[in-house]
């Protein structure tokens, strides 16, 4: 699919949910119920004007984890997707493999850091420093608990995660991130909200916890 333009996503408001990949061990079915009745009563409260589109990034559509879960969450609420990938050059199979159900955009992830650096030319180099200093704590702490460092691979989706959540917030004046678990690892990437919450990328009214 070519990649569309990124003032076409100005249209909607994003939803984006995040949680454990296909290691999930629990039943996709009630993460993503309890997920959509989190986001029914958070939407009650703070309704958008806009139609609601569920922003994907990348995962391949497996039986348990993420991509699941939000393929049911879309359904429930019948939303449209978004998809966001890495580049080719970061990771040449990420688009190659990702699942395109009911997409009606794709991205890459060049496309919406050029979205931030429209408004701010220093926020991407402030985010890829907080976010190695994140992965350096976290290995650190690794280090001491005998646990080998993180991937490399880490930083790209820590990145894309955080790019895709503030270049739609900006781009539509507003997002909703929901998690599907109330304990995140700190080893995870999900975990990596919390840099987008300190750099003021995200507000903690944004995001709509899991609540169990």
């Amino acid at each position: 699919m070519k990649a569309d333009l990124p003032n076409r996503l100005a249209d909607y408001h994003p939803v984006v949910i995040e949680g454990m990949g296909g290691y999930d061990p629990r039943e996709p079915a009630e993460v993503a119920a309890q997920v959509a009745t989190r986001l029914q009563a958070h939407w009650q409260q703070s309704p958008s004007s806009k139609p609601r589109l569920l922003i994907i990034q990348g995962d391949p559509l497996e039986a348990r984890g993420i991509a699941a879960i939000t393929a049911r969450v879309a359904a429930r609420f019948g939303l449209g997707r978004a998809l966001v990938c890495l580049d080719e050059s970061i990771a040449a199979y990420h688009a190659r493999d990702a699942d395109r159900h009911n997409v009606i955009l794709e991205y890459r992830y060049s496309q919406l850091e050029e979205v931030l650096r429209s408004h701010d030319q220093g926020v991407i180099p402030r985010l890829e420093a907080a976010v190695d200093q994140a992965i350096h704590e976290r290995n650190r702490r690794r280090h001491a608990l005998g646990k080998p460092p993180l991937k490399d691979w880490f930083r790209d989706f820590a990145l894309l995660q955080e790019v895709t959540k503030a270049a739609s917030r900006r781009l539509c004046g507003g997002i909703t991130v929901a998690h599907t678990a109330s304990d995140i690892s700190e080893f995870s990437v999900t975990s990596f909200y919390r840099v987008g919450l300190e750099l003021g990328l995200l507000d903690a009214t944004d995001i709509v916890s899991y609540g169990r």
